[in-house]
């Protein structure tokens, strides 16, 4: 036998691999219901407080005191969520004493712990109705770090190995930012008389519109193999009624914009909507690093194409193990 037959049967192809069927990643150890339900708060109380900016420009008493109690309700929930799920309040508060720009986790804790100041003295200037001009201050203050405190939870979970959130860094803050505003305008739908609810409405209808057709955009980029945890399964069941929910009050919330129970119920439908979205992608998420298929496929396929660039190129092509670094990059 030859010196290179006997190369080529002990240097096999490069395969991606699990151990006996193990996840290849680690699953992130974040609870159930605490973590859905603190990305679910903070879009709401991110969008309530751009509302309330908007109400306190246009007048309107009775949806600005709804919005900015919500905004600074929502940021004490997400805060009792997500020490819940650190199970230390020190651990929170560790988090606060490093400032680190390229952890969406410590940018987070700089988001939220502002908003939450702000977001508080503009609920409770509203609520005693007085030194309202520190509660406006306030409350422009709450409105700046409102988008952010919606959406970097999305840069949160797609800043993970987990590759259904991972592949879709690139539309997962517009899905939250509209889900977030879908919440915040249902909530103004909910509690506030109809002649004071438009903004709200056109708050949920755009929330709507934007949360449906990034998660279109996000599914078709990521593919059959990365969108399928998305449309199959437990989080494919949430999902499908998320978006039945959305589009439901979207719909309700401008043919019965004059009725003051249907308005209610447009919004309560949005603001369910929203809330069953972020436990839908979030099990959408675990499903995908629990099975090692959603990491070994798309592994494989990127080193298929880098060898064949490679190949075209005339140049060395990579091995498994740098394609597997790369991924994890």
């Amino acid at each position: 036998m030859s010196g290179g037959a006997r190369e080529e049967r002990m240097v096999p192809d490069a395969e991606f691999d699990s151990y006996y069927g193990r996840p290849i990643i680690k699953p992130p150890v974040w609870k159930v219901p605490d973590v859905p339900f603190y990305l679910f708060v903070g879009g709401m109380a991110g969008g309530s407080s751009l509302l309330a900016e908007g109400a306190a420009l246009r007048g309107l008493p009775a949806l600005e005191k709804v919005a900015r109690l919500a905004a600074a309700g929502g940021a004490v929930a997400g805060t009792v969520a997500l020490v819940h799920d650190l199970g230390r309040p020190e651990r929170f508060l560790n988090m606060l004493r490093v400032f680190k720009p390229t952890s969406p986790l410590s940018m987070g804790s700089y988001i939220l712990a502002p908003f939450a100041t702000f977001s508080g003295i503009a609920a409770g200037t509203q609520v005693l109705g007085k030194f309202r001009l520190i509660g406006r201050l306030a409350g422009a203050g709450a409105a700046l770090f409102g988008p952010p405190l919606a959406t970097y939870t999305a840069a949160l979970l797609a800043n993970t190995a987990v590759p259904s959130w991972h592949e879709a860094h690139q539309e997962l803050p517009f899905v939250f930012g509209g889900s977030g505003a879908m919440a915040a305008g249902g909530l103004g739908l909910l509690l506030v008389p109809t002649e004071q609810a438009a903004p709200a409405r056109r708050m949920g209808v755009l929330g709507v519109a934007l949360e449906v057709g990034a998660s279109e955009l996000m599914e078709r980029r990521l593919g059959h193999l990365l969108a399928e945890p998305y449309r199959t399964g437990k989080a494919g069941r949430l999902l499908k009624v998320a978006r039945g929910l959305a589009l439901g009050g979207a719909a309700l919330s401008v043919l019965g914009r004059r009725n003051r129970v249907l308005s209610a119920i447009a919004g309560a439908a949005m603001v369910a909507g929203s809330q069953v979205l972020r436990f839908g992608v979030f099990e959408a998420g675990m499903v995908s690093a629990r099975d090692p298929k959603y990491t070994v496929i798309p592994q494989k396929e990127r080193l298929r194409r880098k060898q064949e660039a490679a190949a075209a190129a005339g140049t060395p092509a990579p091995s498994a193990g740098e394609a597997a670094k790369d991924a994890a990059d």
